[in-house]
Order: structure tokens, then C-alpha cells, then sequence
């Protein structure tokens, strides 16, 4: 009896080891992501910052802009985050709340006046630490979808038979932590007070941590009830690099043109480790249900190599002089061109996915901003679309979009922001079928700066 136990509890650790966990597609998606973090006047103008400059976090779109700053500068944000969860799966809802504060950038631009015979007015120098992605997340649910992950049965006698278990109910809970950030070292430069040209190299830091517990209570034809707990977690910890160039023209006094290409981001150096953990019980006596097996599973440290693609941005903005401004990004991205360098069937697998089930995506950003005197009123909105045609479809319900607010007050040498970012979108994970959980995200995002002109 305890051999047969443990052959089919071994047998289905190794057919689900992964089912819980978030696949090699949507892990590539999350390691590409880039929220458009920055100080509060960035965030609060929807980050469309790509042909203006002169803010320390649009030397991360177009590392041109430094050379926009007549004078050297240091920033430093915090930022504040709340997130509604509203689950749905197979009829059944759940709400929860998560909330976080982290320091999302730090940085300085330090800019330098060209000899008086040149025609390059100013050189800037541009270090710029921000957090790209918080990966802070947490959902449950519970439900019936009428299918079994553990559909083999086994009796008490000695002989299996092939009937199946019928779900009573699963339980799943996901939670994940970590972060993805990025420090930039950029140099860039203005020609004749009209081309700002610059270029940036990119460090990359990757730290990513993932929990998902699966519980199907299922019971067999003849009445046996049984419970399968499987708990897996994932450790994901890397560095990459990328660089990017760009430039800012003056057409005249009121319209500015930009554009700028960040090069993919190459993850050489990512150690990836699993743990799985099985369990099954008998529950015919529900108050004190019985352990018939278990079993914990390591596997790893591995290397995980991958490529992100690269990122295309035109830009636009309107200058009224020192009275307000209108901006509008574009970013390009195709994600059918992400790539895992390893020659393990499962990644491969994800790379023919990619290239199959992924698509370019389009992403707009405008912002605008307005003087009264010493105060400065912003406000944005932001639009771009998830990339996974395989979970959600093409409906576009998963696509980011939302709007910012904010203002500055300048007394001087110093400046200070706040910003408010509310965002939307669906996100679809596949459990036991293709998007059967369903997410509606609500974020809120409250950021303050303080900026100090040296």
C-alpha cells in the first residue's frame, strides 16, 4: 500500500511540479517590465519626459535630457503603493489589499559650461539609481473548475484502477516579493543651443521571489476522500546590462522633437533556484485528517540566461515658455524577439511562444504641466498594451492604462513634488486552464521629491 502511495504522489510531483508556478513566458514578461518610475514631476506628468529633459529621471527615456539642465542637480523619491485585488475564478470572487513605501530613485545630473569658443554649450554627467518594477504581489482564491491535476486513483487494495477523482474544491494562494532596478550612467551634450545628443550605460539588478500553494480536495467514485497540498517556491537572483542613446532637437522656441533606442537588456549572471513541497492525506476523517505522504524537492541553483527586447521612443513636446508644457512619448516594443540563451527544452519551448503568442506592443504617454509663479500644477495619462495574446486574448481589457496628477512648489534652490498615479488592467494566469484567473488591478501610487539645485 505504501509503495503505490508513493509512486503515484511521485509520479504526480513530477507531472504539476510547475503548474503552480508562474511559466517561463509570463516570467520574461515581468523581468521586461518597466513601470516609468521617477521623481514626482516625472510621475505626475505619466513619464512623458522623452523631448524634454532637464529632469533627472528623463535621462532614463533619453539620456539626451541631461544636457537640458542649465544648472547640477540632486533627487531623491519616495514612493507609497496600494493595490486592490479583485479575483475571479470559476464564479467565485475574493478581495485583498496590498500596500508597500520604498525608495523608487535617486540621482543626480551634474552639468558643465564648454569653452566660450565652442559651439558645444554644456556637457552633463547623469547617475540615476530606480526601481523599474516592484514585484511585491499577493492573490487567493478558491473555486471549482471541474478538472484534477491528481486524476489518478488508487484504492486501498493493492491493484490501482483508472477511475478518477472528482474535485470537491482547490484552493491556490500566489505571492510573490522582490524588485527590478536599474542604475544609469549617462554623459550627453548640447550643440549651438538647438541638438542635445547623450548616451547612458545600464546596470541591471534582478531579485525575484515567488510562493504558490495549490490544495485540491478531491474523492474518488467510490466515496474516498483525499487532499493533495503542493507548495512551490522559487528564488530568481541576477544582474543584466543595456545602454541607450537618444537626442533632443529645438526646432524653434516652442516645439521640441526627441528620440531615443535602449539596446535589450542582457541577463548574463541569474541563478535560479526550486523548492517543491508534497504532501497528500486521507480525509475521510475530516477533523483529523491522515498524512500518506510527503516528499520536498530542491532543484537548483541553475543559470538562467535571457534577453529582453530593446525599446524604440519618439517624442514631442510644446514649450510656453516658463508658463506650462505639453509632452507626448511613443515607445515601440516588439516581446515576440525576447529570448532565452539555453538550450533546456523547457525554455526553448518559451521562446517558441514568444515568437508565436507575443506580440510589438504600442505604449503613449502625455503629460502636461502649468506655472503659477512659485506653484506647478501636472497632470498624464498613459496607455500601453500587454503583450501576451495567448492569456486575455486580444481584447485589450489586460492593456496598463491610467492617469496621474500632481504639483511642485519652487523656493528656489530647492524643489519639492508630489505626484498621484491610478492605474488599471485585467491580468489572466492559467491554472488548470488557459486564463482561468481572472484580476482586476486597481494601483494607486503616491510619490513625494525633493530636488536640490548645486
Amino acid at each position: 500500500m505504501k509503495k503505490i502511495i508513493l509512486l503515484v504522489a511521485t509520479i504526480a510531483t513530477i507531472g504539476t511540479s510547475y503548474a503552480q508556478f508562474t511559466d517561463y513566458n509570463d516570467l520574461g514578461i515581468l523581468f521586461s517590465r518597466d513601470q516609468r518610475t521617477g521623481t514626482a514631476r516625472f510621475n505626475a506628468m505619466a513619464g512623458a519626459f522623452g523631448a524634454l529633459g532637464s529632469d533627472i529621471s528623463s535621462t532614463d527615456i533619453n539620456p539626451a535630457g541631461a544636457a537640458v539642465a542649465r544648472n547640477s542637480k540632486v533627487a531623491v523619491t519616495f514612493e507609497g503603493t496600494s493595490t486592490d485585488f479583485d479575483l475571479n475564478y470559476y464564479g467565485n470572487s475574493n478581495n485583498i489589499k496590498d500596500e508597500r513605501i520604498n525608495l523608487s530613485q535617486a540621482g543626480a545630473i551634474f552639468v558643465f559650461d564648454g569653452s566660450n569658443n565652442s559651439n558645444w554649450n554644456r556637457f552633463a554627467i547623469t547617475f540615476n539609481y530606480k526601481v523599474k518594477a516592484d514585484f511585491d504581489n499577493f492573490y487567493s482564491g478558491a473555486g471549482n473548475s471541474g478538472l484534477t491535476f491528481y486524476d489518478n486513483n488508487f484504492n486501498v487494495t493493492e491493484q490501482p484502477n483508472n477511475t478518477f477523482y472528482t474535485p470537491f474544491e482547490q484552493e491556490f494562494t500566489k505571492e510573490t516579493s522582490g524588485i527590478s532596478s536599474v542604475f544609469n550612467m549617462g554623459i550627453s551634450a548640447v550643440h549651438d543651443n538647438k541638438l542635445f545628443i547623450g548616451a547612458s550605460l545600464k546596470f541591471h539588478s534582478l531579485e525575484y521571489r515567488e510562493r504558490a500553494l495549490t490544495i485540491e480536495d478531491n474523492d474518488e467514485l467510490n466515496g474516498s476522500p483525499i487532499l493533495f497540498d503542493e507548495i512551490n517556491e522559487r528564488f530568481v537572483d541576477g544582474t543584466g546590462f543595456s545602454f541607450n542613446l537618444g537626442f533632443i532637437y529645438k526646432i524653434n522656441k516652442y516645439i521640441r522633437v526627441g528620440a531615443s533606442y535602449e539596446s535589450p537588456t542582457w541577463y548574463r549572471e541569474v541563478l535560479e533556484e526550486n523548492l517543491n513541497d508534497f504532501a497528500v492525506f486521507d480525509t475521510t476523517d475530516s477533523a483529523a485528517p491522515s498524512l500518506l505522504f510527503e516528499e520536498r524537492i530542491t532543484q537548483g541553483p541553475f543559470s538562467l540566461r535571457f534577453r529582453t527586447p530593446s525599446k524604440l521612443t519618439a517624442s514631442g513636446a510644446l514649450v510656453f515658455g516658463k508658463q506650462g508644457l505639453i509632452s507626448l512619448d511613443y515607445t515601440y516594443r516588439d516581446f515576440s524577439n525576447f529570448r532565452y540563451n539555453d538550450g533546456d527544452p523547457l525554455l526553448q519551448d518559451a521562446n517558441q511562444f514568444f515568437s508565436r503568442d507575443f506580440r510589438a506592443t504600442h505604449a503613449f504617454n502625455l503629460g502636461g504641466e502649468w506655472r503659477f509663479d512659485r506653484v506647478s500644477l501636472r497632470g498624464g495619462y498613459f496607455y500601453e498594451q500587454n503583450p501576451n495574446l495567448r492569456e486575455g486574448g486580444n481584447t485589450n481589457e489586460d492593456n496598463y492604462r491610467g492617469f496621474t496628477a500632481g504639483l511642485g512648489y519652487n523656493f528656489g534652490n530647492t524643489q519639492i513634488g508630489l505626484s498621484y498615479l491610478r492605474s488599471l488592467n485585467d491580468e489572466f494566469y492559467s491554472l488548470y486552464n488557459i486564463g482561468d484567473i481572472n484580476i482586476n488591478n486597481t494601483t494607486s501610487r503616491i510619490a513625494a521629491s525633493i530636488t536640490f539645485s548645486l
